[in-house]
């Protein structure tokens, strides 16, 4: 990878659509997406190159395929940082998604739980886990002659305004094109079924720390707790034939873990308690009646609006 435009190969064309990974698609308009995708090709090819900061959830896959197609695989690399808070089949997915764009791999270590306001566990945990996280990143890429760092931050992130480590990504000079783009999740998803991406349905899967209260403090132990929980519950879920899609095993503290699903899946699941002996290390295992939804740990908070 180099950092110098005039030694890269030439970004793609736009129209060009038979030389980018994924089924041919056309213009704008028949991507899904509109403008927005549009833009976001456009800003993109502008770039020497670039390597995303890459989850494996559909926003950065989006990106990360959108980088593809506007700069070509020569000129994009995706890093996906290693720690206790992400879970392991993650990691092979995310992996094996970028190879088959054809762009390099990165699988770098983060040690977000050396970081006491991390481990802490406040209403800016994120703030802590973006900041090391482009404190790793961002010299692999200037290590590797990569222009610019992007992460999968889209529209609809800004406009929920909680988002601590934007702010700490862009601190660190992080680029978000989805949502400089205008695009929506729902935009996003549409795009990337339109270009045949394996993401597009793809349950948002925050960290694994999204999972405990604050003010819990984060260890090791208990990230590794929840995704043995979760990992457990899915499979008893399962193999009663019960077709979840969004699951979390929340650890409450004090012992005690709520489980939430879909919501269409609570009645069933409320019929079937035994089901949640699955989980354990817990001293007492509660179905949450609401049902999942993202950002659920963020309604404790006393005071959310200090971490806007």
């Amino acid at each position: 990878m180099t950092s110098d435009p005039q030694a890269a190969l030439p970004a793609a064309s736009l129209d060009d659509d038979a030389s980018l990974p994924g089924p041919a698609v056309g213009n704008g308009a028949d991507r899904g997406a509109g403008q927005g995708v549009d833009a976001l090709l456009e800003r993109l090819a502008s770039l020497p190159s670039l390597m995303v900061a890459f989850s494996g959830g559909a926003d950065s896959a989006f990106l990360l395929a959108a980088a593809v197609r506007a700069l070509g695989p020569e000129r994009v690399e995706a890093a996906t940082a290693v720690s206790p808070s992400l879970p392991a089949a993650e990691l092979d997915r995310a992996r094996a998604f970028a190879e088959g764009l054809g762009v390099v791999h990165h699988s770098p270590a983060t040690d977000e739980l050396s970081r006491e306001g991390y481990r802490a566990n406040a209403g800016d945990r994120c703030f802590f886990c973006k900041t090391e996280l482009m404190s790793v990143v961002g010299p692999l890429a200037a290590a590797r002659g990569v222009a610019a760092v992007a992460t999968g931050t889209n529209a609809d992130d800004l406009a929920a305004g909680f988002r601590p480590g934007i702010r700490a990504a862009a601190g660190a000079g992080a680029i978000t094109p989805l949502a400089d783009a205008g695009l929506t999740k729902a935009e996003i998803r549409a795009a990337s079924k339109a270009w045949g991406l394996s993401t597009w349905d793809k349950p948002a899967a925050a960290c694994l720390a999204s999972r405990i209260a604050y003010g819990v403090e984060v260890t090791a132990e208990g990230l590794r707790r929840v995704a043995e929980a979760e990992e457990a519950l899915r499979d008893a879920f399962g193999a009663a034939a019960i077709p979840v899609r969004n699951l979390r095993v929340r650890d409450m503290g004090g012992g005690t873990a709520r489980v939430e699903i879909d919501a269409e899946l609570v009645a069933a699941v409320a019929e079937r308690p035994s089901l949640l002996k699955a989980v354990t290390g817990f001293a007492e295992v509660r179905l949450d009646s609401q049902g999942f939804r993202s950002g659920a740990m963020n309604e404790l908070l006393p005071n959310p609006e200090r971490y806007r």
